[in-house]
Formats: structure tokens, sequence, C-alpha cells
């Protein structure tokens, strides 16, 4: 029987990022678009660089790595879920007791009401309180 994988095993895998172009419209993506996927640590890496007290949408993340990589779009497919992976990996972190302060600051890119927050196994509270202890 196979150990099930952490969320800190799911970041540090060797996934690539890489671009492909779409045969088909997707995602509300139009045909023909090269397409960036990204990893989840490429998205860890991206958050960590989000100053302290600010905040960035999906939607700017996925701008910004797409004009990075020379793609049209980036997946907003695998950004969602590897979204989710930065921020239960770096939860993972804090609960073995790496202090908040060297963790991802993923809060700063997930909104509190979004569909992804709720499914995350920690609970919303959690954003909340991060988001408003950066504006205080």
């Amino acid at each position: 029987m196979t150990k099930k994988k952490t969320w800190l095993d799911k970041l540090n895998e060797s996934k690539q990022p890489h671009t492909v172009k779409l045969m088909k419209a997707f995602a509300g993506i139009p045909a023909e678009s090269n397409l960036f996927i990204p990893s989840p640590k490429l998205i860890d890496e991206y958050i960590q660089h989000i100053g302290f007290g600010k905040r960035i949408d999906t939607k700017t993340l996925r701008k910004d790595l797409a004009l990075e990589h020379n793609a049209d779009y980036t997946c907003p497919v695998t950004t969602g879920i590897f979204l989710r992976i930065v921020a239960e990996a770096n939860y993972e972190k804090l609960q073995q007791g790496i202090s908040l302060k060297e963790i991802t600051p993923f809060w700063r890119v997930i909104e509190p009401n979004s569909a992804l927050a709720k499914k995350l196994t920690f609970g919303q509270e959690f954003l909340v309180q991060q988001i408003d202890n950066e504006t205080e």
C-alpha cells in the first residue's frame, strides 16, 4: 500500500512548467492560444514576492505568469489546483512549527469567500485573520 502524499510532497514534486498550443477553445481561452501550465513551486515563488499588506487576484497572477513565460494565457484550472497545493503545504509547515514569517503568504492571493477558500482543510478563518493582520 502506497503512502498518501502530503501537501508538502505535492508542492515539492518536480513538475516542470511548460506551454502548450490549444487545438480547441478551453475554459474561455480561444483555440490556437499558447497556454502556460505553471507548477506549484512556480506559484509559490511568485507569491513570495508579493509585499506585506499587498493583495493580488488570481487573474493578475495568471496574466503576470503568461507574460513572463511568453504565453497568451495561464491555465486557470491548474492555477487553482496549484494555489490550493501552495496554501495547504504552507499551512502544513505552520503546523510543523515553522514560523508564520517563514511560510509563503498565500492569503495575499486567495480570496476568503472564493470557491478555493471553501475547499481548504483549515478553513477560511485563517485567511481572514492573516489579511486583517496585514491591513491594521
